[in-house]
Order: structure tokens, then C-alpha cells, then sequence
């Protein structure tokens, strides 16, 4: 049976995806999950928790994949691409998430949900530079742009793509075009002459 609280957390992830570019009230909530205020208060002491909560899930989802990845590939190529998949899957089958992740239903909230979701980001990327770093040592390859340059770059058109993602109200998936966009990307990271 599914907790009260986790159901707090469903109808929240739901209005944040049914109402981009929109704020979620305490009230709205509370209407969407059938329930008082005051009890929303009962499991949440803030908004922010909730947001945290959110937060909190993402993380646990995520990194939990990055490390079956990072178990069972031994490519830097592929454990890149996989990685890659990974958040942008995620993104799409979360959009609500989303919206937390990219920090646009923070504003006014508590700075800490900022900080942990800069964290998240960090993360990913500290993942990312280190499996770029230890593929010219498995792999024999060096990178043109390094594992700093390299781990930018792919930061960089995730963050792209979850915005335009965001931007489009969820319509435009951040997954459109990405298989033949990597084969490109990769190209350019591992220097290869063909995939």
C-alpha cells in the first residue's frame, strides 16, 4: 500500500508536469491529493521538503543506474553514452522532476534546494570526468578535450536538452534526434573514425 506521503509526492511530481511555468501552492496541492492543508503539514513541515523529497528521489534513481553502469560497462564511449541516456531518460519520464532539477519551480523557495540540486549536477558530471579520465587508461585513447573539456561539453547538452525539454511545456522530448547527435559527440570525445 502506498503511504500518504508518497502519494503527496506523486500528485505534487503530476501538478508540476500538468502546470509548467506555473507555482503549486499548498492549496492546489491539497485539492489534488484530496486532502487539508493541514494535513499536507502532517508529513511535510514545508513546501521545500517536498521539494527535497523530489530531490532526493531523483538522486536515488539516478546514481543507483550510474553505478550498474559504471559495474557492468567498461567502454568509456559506451559508459558515456549509457550515462547519458540515463539522465535524459529520466528527464522525460519525469517531467515534473525535471522542473525541480532545473532549479525553475525554486525560485522564492529555501537556498538549499538550490545547493542540492546544484550538487545533483555536480555529481553527474564528477561521474562523467571520471569515466573520460579513465579511458585512455583502459582504452589507449586520449581525448581531444580532456576529461574537464569532455565532461563540460556533455553537461552542457544535457542542461540544453532538458531546458528545451522545459521550454516546450514537455513536448519536445530531450531524446529526439540523440542517438545519431552521440554518434557525432562521441566521435569527437574518443576520436573515432566510425561507431
Amino acid at each position: 500500500m502506498v503511504s500518504r506521503k508518497q502519494l503527496i509526492l506523486e500528485a505534487l511530481a503530476r501538478e508540476l508536469e500538468s502546470k509548467p511555468g506555473h507555482r503549486i501552492t499548498t492549496a492546489a496541492l491539497a485539492k489534488a491529493v484530496g486532502v487539508s492543508e493541514a494535513t499536507l503539514y502532517r508529513h511535510f513541515t514545508s513546501k521545500a521538503q517536498m521539494f527535497e523529497e523530489l530531490i532526493l528521489f531523483a538522486e536515488e534513481a539516478v546514481f543507483s543506474r550510474v553505478n550498474q553502469i559504471l559495474s557492468e560497462e567498461q567502454l568509456g564511449r559506451v559508459r558515456c553514452q549509457k550515462l547519458m541516456f540515463l539522465l535524459l531518460g529520466f528527464s522525460e519520464l519525469n517531467p515534473g522532476i525535471t522542473r525541480v532539477l532545473l532549479g525553475e519551480v525554486l525560485l522564492g523557495e529555501n537556498e538549499h534546494l538550490q545547493i542540492r540540486v546544484d550538487q545533483f549536477f555536480s555529481r553527474f558530471e564528477t561521474q562523467l570526468r571520471q569515466v573520460l579520465r579513465e579511458a585512455p587508461l583502459r582504452e589507449g585513447q586520449g581525448a581531444p578535450l580532456g576529461a574537464e573539456g569532455g565532461a563540460q561539453l556533455l553537461m552542457s547538452i544535457i542542461e540544453g536538452r532538458l531546458h528545451r525539454f522545459l521550454r516546450s511545456g514537455f513536448s519536445f522530448s530531450p531524446m529526439t534526434g540523440w542517438d545519431a547527435q552521440w554518434e557525432q559527440v562521441s566521435r569527437s570525445l574518443f576520436l573515432l573514425e566510425s561507431i
